[in-house]
């Protein structure tokens, strides 16, 4: 298990092994591929994050992983990989994630993406991701980067 501060100094705790903090977490946080790229969306507030938000009543954490990334970009995963878990003990807030891998392979427009402006396609994410500007808060923490570097050790 890996203990840090995110962007807004909330406690962090990051596991990659089954739900061990809760078997019914309330949102979800997909790292998203197309075709060897990655696939992100461009929040209208925060900038340029991986899809996710909030599991719906009666909704699994799968399935809303799968809605999120139609929503927030137009495309339609073919493989959904469960990655992890983390726990944000926030000021106001404890939240529990789901971290999936998912691949897609094309995109459909959409007439509207919801929170966000849609798809975002990068070969490459910079290799200062936690200090660039066009990035959401999301991004900044070490969940996204330590979930890139378990997908690349385990090859998924």
């Amino acid at each position: 298990m890996k203990i840090f501060s995110d962007y807004y100094n909330n406690t962090v705790k990051l596991a990659f092994e089954e739900h061990p903090f809760s078997e019914k977490p309330k949102h979800v946080l997909v790292v998203t591929r197309i075709k060897g790229k990655w696939l992100l969306t461009k929040h209208k507030t925060r900038g340029m994050e991986f899809p996710g938000g909030k599991v719906e009543s009666g909704e699994t954490a799968e399935a809303a992983a799968i809605r999120e990334v139609k929503e927030e970009t137009g495309g339609t995963v073919r493989t959904l990989t469960y990655v992890g878990q983390y726990y944000v003990d926030g000021k106001a807030d404890q939240i529990v994630k789901n971290l999936y891998l998912a691949d897609v392979d094309d995109l459909e427009e959409q007439e509207t993406y919801y929170e966000t402006d849609g798809p975002v396609i990068m070969s490459e994410l910079p290799k200062a991701l936690q200090t660039d500007e066009r990035f959401s808060f999301i991004m900044k923490d070490d969940v996204v980067t330590s979930a890139l570097t378990y997908i690349r050790t385990n090859k998924l």
